[in-house]
Order: structure tokens, then sequence, then C-alpha cells
């Protein structure tokens, strides 16, 4: 007897794409590229080195207006060989369009800067080897905390906005010998500004390691004379419950807590205007006047808290790579991108701008 145990419905694949032209990375296409590339597509080569991937969900966020211009843009770049682009596997549907620098982008943001472009650290099988990283999901899922502050800040009647967004590997340059931190970033709202430390958790990590990280942050707190709160996000409200009890005991055993202060948050906290929107009331701070106080505080309420990390409310100094007590920087370093995209132009028909 012949039997066939697989379903139709398992042989079918994603339907082949078709080759899309692209151009060759020659002196030409640079000088070419001159008179084609926008503020607007400088920055987002800017952010693109800086963060290394995005979705195209979290580009519209950050600067497009609609998703259709989005492509339009995007496709034009992918052909001028200023993105790269990839699709994850998902056993289920089809995963979004993940953006990463390309060579010929990687080349103008070097001569902008007045750098020789093999000094800027970049190469393509990097760039692109992150669709193989088992990373990729924390990265993205970081870059969208960020990005949904992005689109926050982007509204026009705004109450608060992003000022500063450092990603995990300039973190690590800056200050990895004490501390690690998934991001950097700094929201004010309301006359009030919060800097903080963003700890990224998908619930893989033990919860251990996690609080274990408090005692770095100390340290950091210490040697720098730079209060800076630790944001933890965790995936379920259960993950967070038990992360709470872990960090509480970390905290305990801190020479002093105070310089370390902790809130958490969940992305399937209930009754949260806004499911991922990480300036809402959803943080629950783990020690201080609050953890006595039902209900949880939205981010920017988290500066008044802790007035002592509030950046426009005391002398306390911002996080500035001054402040690096590791190894010189790399002189071809370029500095943090403004995490907000530029203003479009006041034409009625700019150019270029999808």
């Amino acid at each position: 007897m012949i039997t066939n145990p697989t379903p139709q419905r398992a042989l079918r694949g994603h339907m082949p794409q078709r080759p899309t032209p692209r151009a060759a990375t020659t002196g030409e296409h640079h000088a070419h590229l001159a008179g084609r590339l926008t503020l607007r597509d400088r920055w987002l080569v800017r952010m693109l080195h800086e963060h290394r991937v995005f979705t195209t969900q979290q580009l519209v966020e950050m600067a497009f207006p609609t998703t259709r211009a989005a492509n339009h843009r995007l496709l034009d770049l992918f052909k001028w060989r200023v993105v790269d682009r990839f699709q994850p596997f998902v056993t289920s549907g089809t995963a979004p369009m993940h953006y990463v620098l390309d060579i010929a982008g990687a080349v103008a943001l070097a001569y902008e800067d007045g750098l020789d472009p093999k000094k800027l650290a970049y190469r393509h099988e990097d760039a692109i080897g992150i669709a193989h990283s088992l990373r990729l999901a924390h990265t993205v899922g970081v870059n969208g905390f960020f990005s949904t502050l992005v689109a926050l800040s982007r509204r026009p009647c705004a109450r608060g906005r992003l000022t500063a967004w450092w990603s995990e590997l300039r973190c690590g340059r800056h200050f990895g010998d004490m501390a690690r931190p998934d991001a950097y970033g700094r929201w004010r709202e309301d006359g009030h500004e919060i800097e903080f430390f963003l700890e990224f958790d998908f619930g893989t990590e033990d919860l251990g390691t996690l609080a274990s990280k408090l005692h770095g942050y100390e340290r950091l707190a210490t040697t720098t004379g730079i209060t800076t709160p630790v944001l933890v996000w965790l995936p379920t409200n259960r993950r967070e419950t038990s992360a709470r009890h872990a960090l509480t005991d970390a905290l305990s055993q801190l020479d002093r807590p105070t310089l370390v202060p902790v809130a958490t948050s969940a992305a399937d906290v209930a009754g949260v205007a806004g499911e991922n929107n990480p300036a809402v009331a959803r943080w629950l701070p783990i020690s201080g006047p609050s953890a006595r106080r039902p209900g949880r505080l939205r981010l920017v309420e988290l500066a008044q808290l802790w007035p002592h990390t509030d950046t426009t409310q005391t002398t306390q100094p911002s996080i500035q790579p001054s402040t690096s007590t590791t190894s010189q920087q790399a002189p071809a370093e370029l500095a943090a991108p403004a995490p907000l995209p530029p203003r479009p132009p006041t034409s009625r028909f700019p150019r270029g701008e999808p």
C-alpha cells in the first residue's frame, strides 16, 4: 500500500520572488546618489548603522506618513544598494521585511562625516548576517520599544519627546566593563525628563542572571556619579511577578540600592491604553514611595518619583560619551543619531520625498 501522510497544505511554500535589479556599487553610482538621497534617507542610514535592523512597520512609525510611501521609498533605496533586506523564516504566515544598511549607504555615511569608508568598521556580511543571528528577535524587540516612542514624539499634539537613544553596541563601548544595557534612552514630557537603561527580557534569560546585572549598574552609578533608572520590560505579567522577587532580593544585597532605581512592566499588562506603549501608565517601581501606592505609573511619572534622576530639576549631568570609563573611542566612531527624523521640506512638492 502506498501512503502519503503529508497533507497537501504542508507542501505549499511562499511564492518565489522575482529578482529586483540592483545598482552596482561603483564610483559613478555613489556620485549619482548625491542628488538622490534626501535628509530623511541620510537619517535612516545613520539609524541603521546605529541600531542594525528595523522592520517595515518600525520604519513607518518613525519616518513615513503611510506604509505605501515607505514601501515605495524603501524599494528605491534597496535598488540603489543603500539598504538591504530579508525576511526571516516563520512557521506560519509571512514575516515582515527587515532592513539593514547596505554598501552604498555605508559609503555615503562615511564620506558625509569625512571618514574613509574602510575605517567605518562596516562589512556587508556582518550587516546582513543578523538575519541568522539568534538575537534577531531581541534586537527587533528593543528597537520596537523605541520606535513606539519615536512615533509618539511625531504626533502633531505630542506631549512627550524622545530626546536620546543609544544602541546596545554604543552602550557596551562606553561602559561595557561595568554594565551592558540593551539600550539607553531619554524621554521628556510635561516639563520633566527621565533618562533610563532598558533591560528587554524575552523570558529566555535566567532571572538570577537578570537580577545580578544590578550590581554592575550600582558600580556604574558610583563611578560616574550619575543615577540612571533601570527599566525592565518582560513578556508576561506572570514573568514580571517572578522577576520582581529576584530583583528585590538583588537590590537588598547592594551597598547603595538608591543608586539603582528599578521599575518593571510587562507586554500583557491588563487595562493599559496602547498595548505596547512604553509611555503610558504601565511601570511598577520596585522600591520607593510608589511601591506602597496602588496602580502603575507613566514613564514621565518615574522622574517625579525619583526627583534626583530628573535631569530638568537637578544639576545631575546626563550620560555623555565623555563619562565612559572604558577604553578610548575608536577614531571612526560616529555620534549617536538624533532619535527623531528631520522635518520634511516646506516645499509643496518636495524633491524625492514620497
